[in-house]
């Protein structure tokens, strides 16, 4: 039995992460300084012999260092999130991502852990015109969020070049689904479109609604931390697309949430945000090739199961 330090395991992907380990048998230590995480994402673990929680955070380098010993691996997802989070306070999103990450990384040599898997982000394709997003090509970063992230990628390879750290980077695009918090400044598009729809309120979407994203439903993202965390020592030093190689933009988002909700809700439009691209697209078929992933739910499906869950949790 394999025992698993997830950071950031009481955020939305994290617990996520956690309940199907847990299901699959894996012993789960969850370091979390709930900054961004809810302690009710993982309340249903409590009691489980197998799950252990820590309240703390990743800038804890002592911390961090005593809840990564013994693991086999680490799937490292705390971060924070959000571009125009980055853009109001750079300084702590350079500090979390950054550091936080560079401590995962360190604390996993000096305990010798055999992988880490990490939370990467499509942000770091930038000003890259190319699509599909092809991992090998990418542009200027836009945000200081996507700096942070794409510096993530940077430490991992010397990381690995250095001391031979065995990581895996997954560049996530748009992960949405159960357990995404739909409220805060920072909140993401799909929960903030489903909270307003489902409560009669027009979402706001900044521009003319043409802006489009690969929207990826969580259990995909899973998918890709799980067979990550169980490829072969030799897949080392490699960062992979995790999307579904769909797009949708936003009016049609909309349209598919008043369809799936029962309801005809109108969105507003305002000016577009700051550090947006346009267009984000991912070719999945390296890791499709490497990690056999195979994302099996679409944005229509993964919308139905999420509106469900914020109907019976919101």
């Amino acid at each position: 039995m394999k025992k698993i330090l997830v950071t950031g395991g009481a955020g939305f992907i994290g617990s996520n992460l956690i309940e199907s380990l847990l299901e699959k048998n894996y012993q789960v230590v969850c370091l979390d300084n709930l900054s961004t995480g809810f302690e009710k994402n993982i309340k249903t673990f409590e009691g489980d012999k197998n799950f252990q929680f820590i309240e703390g955070d990743i800038l804890d380098y002592q911390l961090l260092l005593k809840a990564s010993k013994d693991v086999s691996a680490i799937s490292h997802q705390a971060a924070l999130g959000s571009v125009p989070r980055s853009i109001k306070d750079p300084q702590l999103s350079n500090r979390v991502n950054i550091e936080g990450t560079l401590n995962v990384f360190k604390a996993a040599v000096d305990n010798k852990v055999d992988r880490v898997v990490y939370a990467a982000s499509s942000s770091t394709y930038g000003d890259s015109p190319d699509l599909p997003k092809k991992e090998e090509k990418i542009g200027n970063p836009l945000s200081p969020y996507a700096i942070t992230k794409l510096v993530n990628e940077m430490y991992a390879d010397v990381f690995y070049r250095v001391y031979r750290l065995n990581s895996i980077g997954l560049r996530y695009f748009n992960v949405f689904g159960p357990k995404q918090d739909p409220n805060g400044a920072y909140a993401a598009v799909i929960p903030l479109f489903i909270k307003a729809i489902l409560s009669g309120d027009s979402p706001n979407i900044n521009g003319d609604g043409n802006h489009s994203r690969d929207f990826t439903f969580v259990a995909n993202a899973v998918q890709a931390n799980i067979k990550s965390l169980e490829a072969p020592e030799s897949l080392s030093n490699e960062v992979y697309n995790i999307a579904c190689g769909n797009s949708t933009n936003l009016n049609e988002l909309v349209d598919y949430i008043n369809e799936l909700a029962g309801t005809s809700v109108v969105a507003k439009h305002r000016r577009e945000r700051e550090g947006d691209i346009m267009h984000s697209l991912a070719d999945i078929s390296k890791a499709s090739r490497d990690l056999n992933y195979d994302p099996v739910f679409d944005i229509k499906k993964g919308l139905e199961l999420t509106i469900n869950w914020y109907k019976r949790n919101i």
